[in-house]
């Protein structure tokens, strides 16, 4: 990889859920990176009175909106990771906005090294226009933990939402840098900045990076 014309540089930074993205991208942005968090992004495409609210509602229910006619992302998870087609249809929804969305932000940003931080990175075909791709890491029942911990589900839903994603081997196979966060956050960050050197340092010299 070598600095180009067209630049920033971009950070593609995934993981599946409970493996710790959010923290990598904190650490990337003190480093200095502007980071774009596609799921902060899903919740602005789909406030009220945008095109995909219409449609999420079209195709879910009214059922699936709070008091305040914005979509209950909570009951809308309930239903969707109980049921594949519903996910996916959720997704096709969602996922052309994001992108939009996201380019949008790439387009107006003077930043030099931009992350995009998605679950669904590679799935939506978004990893395809990264220059460099980033996967998060941990030990399985480290993960199953930390989605009871972090977000308050039961072990079943918890347990729900990791058989909804495709394993971790298949994100880590694609990978061109791994962080592992089973360890020390001193650990995690170490690797952060270890890629960052090897990654970063030589796109913003215009000397081929690793």
């Amino acid at each position: 990889m070598k600095a180009q014309q067209g630049r920033p540089l971009l950070i593609g930074l995934t993981g599946n859920i409970g493996t710790g993205k959010t923290t990598v991208g904190r650490m990337l942005a003190q480093l200095g990176a502007e980071v774009i968090d596609a799921d902060r992004v899903a919740h602005q495409v789909m406030q009220a009175g945008t095109r995909t609210h219409t449609a999420v509602v079209e195709a879910f229910g009214p059922e699936m909106l709070t008091s305040e006619g914005e979509i209950d992302r909570a009951r809308l998870g309930d239903l969707v990771f109980a049921d594949a087609s519903a996910l996916a249809r959720l997704e096709a929804l969602v996922h052309p906005a994001v992108i939009a969305e996201t380019g949008r932000r790439i387009a107006a940003t003077s930043a030099d090294v931009i992350v995009i931080e998605a679950i669904k990175l590679i799935e939506a075909g978004m990893a395809d226009t990264c220059h460099s791709l980033w996967v998060t890491t941990c030990r399985p029942e480290q993960q199953m933990q930390r989605i009871i911990d972090e977000r308050g589900l039961s072990q079943p839903e918890a347990e729900q939402r990791v058989r909804a994603q495709p394993p971790q081997e298949l994100k880590i196979a694609c990978a061109d840098v791994v962080i592992d966060n089973s360890g020390p956050l001193s650990l995690t960050r170490s690797q952060v900045e270890a890629a960052w050197e090897r990654v970063v340092a030589p796109w913003k010299s215009g000397t081929k990076g690793v």
